[in-house]
């Protein structure tokens, strides 16, 4: 029996131990076959069994764990003292329940209960990794008596251990397993007289087992249905509703609290199931060729409990089934998920559908809703296969393909391309309804590339992927023997020719063999392809190979070539050992040496060579060593310094990986002389800054410290001034201006080295002393006067004084450097505060700067107008009374001087303008137009007036232009081109003047369409026969001109679109019957056509009149015709009915000859495709004209060219 079950969403957790519980061998299904079991672990419990190999695994909960049982039989359920299980029979599926025993239980007063097996231990304590969490356990075997291997236990169990565990909530399931308030109590007391018995068991009977320390966590009962395992709160299988029937299990006695916990979940699981079969039948919207989109509404049936009812709905699933052989047809799953609308693809066109759903909620699945149907659309036919190749010959290819699904329209006929044969693009060489195809007349060993496509009444389906077939041909020559180009240790390269007499668009492969003779097993092939070179590897070194070559095509394999012997090259030795040092290392000198590589590549050693690498850079090695010789002594190294050595070999098949680094340090002695010391920066008064450089010989050992000694020139007294690490110190407490002298030493972990030569350094003399604030006379307005005093020189005479100016007290600037004691500062600002400072310096250097001294220059006339320009109109608040008589100038205002500006004056050609207000701009009028005038301000105050500004030349503008004459020069019906005035179509850089075409829209208002130079404009997108109003203005530097009046012009009336080509179709031998497209009617005008046949170069009127087809006969046979048609429209006007006709359609041929029989058919056609390529149309006669025309030009141009000009 198989029952689908849902596995739970978690996956199982594993770990490494395993309890076991007493056994109670009840035996529910006894099937003869093979049975899957699906136990169920609930949540918050662990499942343990023991694998083949003896490892003990933990699976925790919520999981199903899929097991096998080889017998068909049930296994036993391993459970703990206290608990026992019962076989419940539901609708014909048996389950088993784990649940508590009375309070009375013990294994010694049941004697139904069958013991343990000798071989399965009673109990197996606690590991301590799992004393924390304690659970229910179910040990799955395959039955009584027939334990397998994985589960016999394989060691002894381990010491007992007690120990009390924490208690775990009864509902270890999940939230919809609910009891009421006196169930819970029962269920406490039961479980505390179950401990008391078991403690009081152990008292009593040392020699029994004892009680397991597992407390249970969940009375509510396991289902097991055909194997699978079911709790109360998860299931994926459909349940049958009906009585429960129980199967007696030995004397089992139960109390009245589980048989009522057990119905409380049997109905709770019914409740739930009637509340998930109340889904309604789904909903089917846009239905398309190959897919649906499904909607449904969750289920609706009333429960008790609002809150619960939403939870329910969040974790309900559903199931979509579908059918495409009727309401009892075989349904399939092809949606399960928690949404309600689902779009279902991959469907088949024009197929009748049914579908229906079902609401599956913690395992329970209700009713399957009623079945809703569909039919999906019909579709184009799907990708043809590719087409197969059935036959050929050395000039002809014989294909046959199969039909695809027609989409639910018949397929009406297939279209076969290929490239001719030229990997040229595809051309068509089949369509018909045939399904295969002989393609004749091709030439031997070519290959043909085929696309097949199919087409039905709703259109053509994708093309299937491409194949190439060849036709037949003959075997290629014997190639030429391989020839080597380079060979390595385990490779060899090879290149071959091609076979001569081979064509070159032919497909030819290569195979290439190679024999070992000392191997015995002969040819082996090595390469197979179209390259005509190849690599070999993974190949012996020092081998001789024989080797040769075949060719082949699509018609066979070619003879061998003839055999040629190559060999591989030696392989490079294996690196030497490790270098090692020999007796003592010195300062300067150590010997090291090496043995030989374990394999010397075949060959025999060359030579060694030592690199050296002075300290930890692994990128410069240097050759200190090369011969035959495996020791050597190096000299001439550095003291204290690391050394790393490494040895390689060379023989004849090449160089070794280089030996492990030998990394060896000299000896270290004491630091060598420092460089004499060197002053830092410049000497001080009293103070001098030192500095020196590390000693150029270190001995090997990093130097630690440095000692400074200090002394008189001449004299042996000395002492210590500095020791410490720094490569710097400062020596003060020196006298000003006298001469010392310095030396200093390195010292290492060895010790002080040697003192360096000495250095004589002199202190420098001290800078004055700070001058006294200086004293400051104003001359004029613009003219200052300083003068001070000479300082203290602090013993060196001062050679100059810097004098600080400006009119900021942060921002002066030093405008004197002299030895003067006064100085005169001219061009300042007259009514500006000034202040200056003053300092000396001398040999030492400068000295502070004094206080800073300030004094503030008299009033004056103001300065002079630094920008004056002239306005724009269109910067302009106001507009100008005339701009061809009027300017606008602007102004900034200048430095007033101490005394504020009332007024300026105004200086414009040879009048003069005064007693203007404090403004900065005004209007000059009265000026005469398209003049040049120069202007320029003059401020003025209550002292005076100031200087002129600089003059600015500024011209008026000339009068605007008046509007040219508006005339339509070409008349269409859905544009008018639109000229005025003399000049050109193209405006000129010299012309100035702009032009501005207005067009009167439909609501009386003009709207400008156009704005520029140009002469010319045409305006588009009209009606036709329609009636439009224009005017035109002109304007330039000036200012616009007036508009003019109101033109009106009127487009023409349209002609008829062009035709498609006439269709021509024989009705007997003399009768064929011309027909063309129709054409409605324009704005009410009647439509009539114009037939007309063409002879040879002669043109016929045939037919005229309203009537899409026309009938022409007694035509003369064995003639070429061809036939063009256009549309007229009639309508009427001031002169009565017109007709305007449009274009011609294109020609289309008809040729007159009598076909004589219909097995020639396919040959007239192409005949007369090949005549109708050969006559030229019309059009092509006159392009070919035009073109030689062209050529004719062209020519003619070049000789004038080299023959007048030149």
């Amino acid at each position: 029996m198989n029952i689908p079950v849902i596995m739970a969403e978690q996956p199982p957790l594993e770990s490494t131990l395993m309890n076991d519980v007493p056994l109670l061998p009840h035996i529910v299904n006894g099937d003869s076959g093979q049975q899957v079991i699906l136990v169920q672990v609930n949540p918050g419990e662990t499942f343990t069994i023991r694998t083949e190999d003896g490892h003990i695994q933990c699976i925790q909960g919520p999981a199903h764990v899929p097991m096998m049982s080889p017998n068909g039989s049930m296994p036993p359920i391993y459970v703990p003292p206290g608990y026992v299980s019962r076989v419940i029979e539901e609708s014909g599926v048996r389950r088993v329940v784990v649940l508590p025993h009375s309070t009375e239980f013990h294994p010694s007063n049941h004697p139904s209960m069958h013991p343990p097996p000798p071989h399965v231990p009673h109990y197996m304590h606690h590991h301590p990794a799992l004393i924390p969490h304690p659970h229910q356990v179910y040990a799955p075997v395959t039955g009584t008596g027939d334990i397998p291997p994985q589960f016999i236990p394989q060691h002894p169990p381990p010491p007992h251990v007690f120990a009390d565990q924490e208690s775990r909530s009864p509902h270890g399931r999940s939230n919809f397993n609910h009891r009421d308030e006196r169930t819970v109590k029962v269920h406490e007391r039961l479980q505390k007289r179950l401990k008391e018995r078991q403690v009081g068991g152990q008292k009593d009977k040392p020699n029994s087992p004892p009680s397991s320390p597992h407390k249970s966590h969940s009375i509510s009962p396991t289902n097991v249905q055909n194997g699978y395992g079911k709790g109360q709160a998860a299931g994926g299988a459909e349940t049958a509703a009906g009585p429960v029937k129980l199967k007696p299990s030995g004397k089992v006695r139960s109390g009245p609290q589980v048989d009522a916990e057990a119905g409380n979940s049997d109905s709770e699981t019914k409740l739930l199931q009637e509340f998930l079969s109340g889904i309604t039948k789904p909903v089917v919207s846009e239905i398309k060729e190959k897919s649906v989109v499904l909607s449904w509404d969750p289920p609706s049936i009333s429960m008790e409990g609002e809150n619960n009812v939403d939870q329910l709905l969040a974790s309900c699933t559903y199931e979509v089934t579908i059918s495409n052989s009727g309401k009892s047809g075989k349904f399939k799953v092809v949606y399960l998920g928690e949404k309600t609308t689902v779009t279902i693809s991959e469907l088949r066109p024009a197929t009748d559908y049914h579908v229906r759903v079902a609401a599956i909620c913690n395992s329970v699945k209700g009713s399957i809703s009623e079945a809703a149907s569909f039919t999906t659309e019909i579709s184009k036919p799907d990708t043809p296969a590719l087409p197969k190749l059935i036959s050929r010959t050395k000039n002809s290819l014989s294909l046959q393909w199969k039909a695809p699904n027609d989409g639910g329209s018949k397929i009406s006929s297939y279209l076969l391309e290929w490239d001719e044969g030229k990997q040229s693009p595809f051309k068509e060489c089949y369509f018909g309804h045939q399904k295969q195809y002989k393609l004749t007349k091709l030439s031997p060993s070519v290959g043909c590339t085929f696309r097949l496509a199919a087409k039905n009444d709703i259109g053509l389906s994708d093309f299937s992927e491409t194949v190439q077939y060849y036709t037949a041909g003959s075997v290629p020559p014997v190639p030429d023997p391989p020839r080597l180009i380079h060979a390595g240790v385990t490779w060899m390269s090879l290149e071959w020719s091609r076979p001569s007499g081979v064509s070159c668009d032919e497909s030819i492969t290569y195979v290439l063999e190679m024999e070992d003779e000392s191997s015995g097993y002969g040819f082996k092939a090595k390469y197979n392809g179209d390259e005509l070179a190849c690599t070999l590897k993974n190949l012996r070194r020092s081998t001789s190979f024989n080797c040769r070559v075949f060719a082949c095509n699509s018609e066979g394999k070619s003879n061998p070539s003839e055999v040629v012997k190559y060999c591989t090259c030696p392989d490079k030795p294996g690196p030497p050992s490790k270098p090692s040092i020999k007796g003592k290392v010195q300062s300067s000198t150590l010997k090291t040496v090496w043995d030989p590589p374990k394999d010397n590549g075949g060959s025999e050693i060359t030579k060694y060579v030592l690199e050296l690498s002075e300290g930890l850079n692994e990128n410069k090695w240097d050759m200190v060593y090369n011969g035959l010789t495996r020791e050597h002594v190096c000299d001439h190294l550095k003291a204290g310094t690391l050394y790393r050595m490494r040895v390689y070999c060379i023989s004849s098949g090449g160089q070794s990986q280089v030996s492990e680094v030998l990394a060896v340090q000299t000896a270290a002695v004491v630091p060598g002389r420092c460089q004499p010391l060197r002053l830092s920066g410049k000497a001080k008064a009293r103070e001098v800054a030192l500095r020196w450089a590390p000693p150029m010989v270190n001995g090997g050992s990093a130097v630690t410290e440095y000692s400074v000694e200090i002394g008189e020139p001449g004299l042996d007294d000395r002492r210590l001034v500095y020791k410490g690490p720094e490569l710097e110190c400062t020596v003060g407490s020196l006298l000003p201006g006298k001469k010392y002298s310095f030396w200093v030493k390195a010292a290492n972990k060895v010790g002080y080295g040697p003192c360096s030569d000495s250095t004589d350094i002199p202190t420098a003399a001290a800078p004055p002393d700070q001058c006294n604030i200086p004293v400051v006379t104003c001359k004029t307005a613009t003219c200052v006067h300083v003068h001070w005093e000479c300082p203290p020189s602090n013993g060196s005479e001062i050679t100059e004084f810097r004098l600080e100016f400006g009119g900021m007290e942060g921002c002066m600037q030093v405008i004197y450097c002299g030895p003067a004691l006064s100085y005169e500062v001219k061009a300042l600002t007259p009514a500006t505060a000034y202040y200056c400072r003053v300092q000396a310096v001398n040999a030492a250097g400068p000295g502070y700067y004094s206080d800073t001294a300030v004094c503030m220059t008299p009033a004056s006339v103001p300065a002079a107008v630094s920008v004056l320009q002239v306005i724009d109109e269109d910067q302009l608040e106001n507009v100008l009374p005339s701009p061809s008589t009027c300017l606008a100038i602007q102004w900034e205002e200048p430095c007033c001087h101490g005394s504020e500006v009332i007024g300026y004056n105004i200086e414009y050609g040879d009048k003069q303008i005064a007693g203007v207000s404090k403004v900065t701009s005004a209007i000059i009028e009265d000026l005469q137009p398209d003049t040049a005038y120069r202007i320029r301000v003059q401020a003025v105050n209550s002292i005076g007036a100031g200087p002129f500004s600089h003059s600015i030349k500024a011209k008026t503008k000339p009068l605007p232009p008046e509007p040219p004459h508006l005339e339509c020069a070409v008349f269409s019906y859905q544009s008018l081109k639109l000229k005025w005035g003399d000049g050109p179509n193209k405006a000129l850089t010299t012309n100035s003047t702009q032009y501005t075409l207005q067009m009167e829209d439909k609501f009386g208002r003009f709207v400008s369409v156009y704005s520029g130079p140009c002469h010319t404009y045409k305006v588009q997108r009209l009606n036709e026969s329609s009636t439009y109003n224009f005017r035109i203005q002109a304007y330039n530097d000036a200012g616009e001109g007036p508009f003019s009046e109101v033109y009106t012009f009127t487009t023409t009336i349209s002609p008829p679109p062009p035709l498609k080509a006439p269709r021509v179709q024989m009705l007997d031998e003399n009768t064929c019957e011309i027909t063309w497209e129709a054409l409605q009617p324009m704005k009410g005008d009647a439509i009539v056509y114009t037939l007309q046949i063409i002879i040879g170069r002669e043109t016929e009127q045939v037919y005229r009149g309203p009537e899409t087809s026309f009938r022409l006969t007694n035509f003369q046979t064995n003639c070429e015709y061809r036939f063009k048609v256009c549309a007229g429209r009639q309508y009427r006007d001031a002169a009565g009915m017109q007709e305007l006709y449009g274009p011609y359609s294109p020609t289309v041929p008809f040729s007159s000859q009598r076909q004589e029989s219909a097995s020639s058919s396919t040959e007239t056609a192409v005949e007369l495709t090949k005549v109708n390529r050969e006559t030229l149309t019309d059009e092509q006669f006159a392009a070919l004209i035009v073109a030689g025309f062209a050529v004719v030009s062209i020519l003619f141009a070049f000789i004038i060219q080299y023959f007048v000009i030149k």
